[in-house]
């Protein structure tokens, strides 16, 4: 009787281990999944000081904003952009997804990288226009499953609106310049099958 509840204990014990490395080993490839931020918040503009926890919240916020729009754009579903995203940019974002579903194609968006500068805090508190340089993939898969990858730099600028529980991006305009940056993929991607 003792041997065999020493061995329950044991197989326990191992399948409690092997749980836990499989919970560690996603921990790890999420924490890789994440990109890498920096953020520059030298010479905002504007009357008010920006207080640590409403640029955490602004941050946490504008990054979560990316991960849905990646989801939104690659499966081609206009709700997920219902939870961050408002505004001009929602309507160009949904425009955008009604776009990939005529042409049968959908565009994830993957971000790596973003180089964030805060570059406007309104008096009231009622907006905060961001800076961004961000690197990412862009995988384009057309009705056959063929699949382009690319790695892109753009620069944004965003502004964002507090509401009730979170920043939501109001505009997130791709903005071109000399040195070829990029505009975003998806429209690239309508472009050249009209």
């Amino acid at each position: 009787m003792a041997l065999r509840r020493s061995k329950t204990a044991a197989s326990l014990a191992r399948t409690s281990l092997s749980v836990a490395c499989w919970l560690f080993v996603a921990l790890l490839a999420s924490a890789a999944d994440l990109p890498t931020v920096h953020v520059d918040t030298a010479n905002v503009v504007g009357p008010r000081q920006l207080e640590k926890q409403t640029q955490a919240s602004v941050i946490r916020d504008y990054l979560e904003s990316w991960q849905s729009m990646g989801r939104a754009l690659g499966e081609n579903r206009i709700d997920l952009l219902d939870r961050f995203f408002v505004g001009a940019a929602k309507e160009k974002l949904a425009d955008t997804i009604r776009e990939q579903q005529k042409l049968d194609i959908k565009v994830g968006y993957h971000d790596r990288s973003h180089n964030l500068k805060i570059a406007f805090y309104s008096p009231e508190g009622l907006s905060i226009q961001l800076l961004d340089t961000v690197e990412y993939d862009v995988e384009i898969v057309d009705a056959d499953n063929s699949h382009v990858t690319e790695r892109l730099r753009s620069r944004y600028v965003a502004l964002l609106t507090p509401a009730e529980r979170r920043w939501e991006v109001r505009i997130l305009q791709a903005v071109p310049d000399s040195l070829g940056f990029a505009e975003p993929a998806a429209q690239q991607a309508v472009k050249g099958r009209q």
